[in-house]
């Protein structure tokens, strides 16, 4: 009995070590092994972990409002036809029509557009 232990833990052994010392060619495909409460677990995982090359890259941080920022804010805000009516160092003025008339929107130049008035 104590010989079929042991030679079932050498052969463990062996080949947990040749799984490590195995080159990882393709980084994105992976041989996992778990033991845990339920049990020991394993699998294999082909192919990317879901994200996009897209959501790789780093994003722009601008360091104010541009007048399209704003545009496109106050279209999201439910003006329609937006445009720029003013627009200086400070703030961003933009006038639209909804459902009760015309409407003017003024954000100020600092990052994500905040609304003045």
């Amino acid at each position: 009995m104590f010989q079929k232990l042991k030679i079932a833990t050498l052969s463990a052994m062996i080949g947990l070590g040749t799984l490590a010392a195995a080159p990882a060619t393709a980084q994105a495909d992976s041989l996992y092994f778990g033991f845990g409460i339920g049990g020991p677990s394993g699998g294999y995982v082909y192919g990317n972990s879901g994200r996009s090359h897209r959501a790789e890259r780093p994003r722009r941080h601008y360091r104010a409002c541009s007048p399209r920022q704003a545009v496109r804010k106050a279209e999201r805000m439910g003006l329609r036809r937006a445009r720029i009516v003013r627009a200086n160092r400070n703030i961003i003025r933009v006038a639209g029509r909804t459902h009760w008339g015309r409407q003017h929107v003024v954000f100020a130049r600092a990052p994500r557009c905040p609304v003045i008035r």
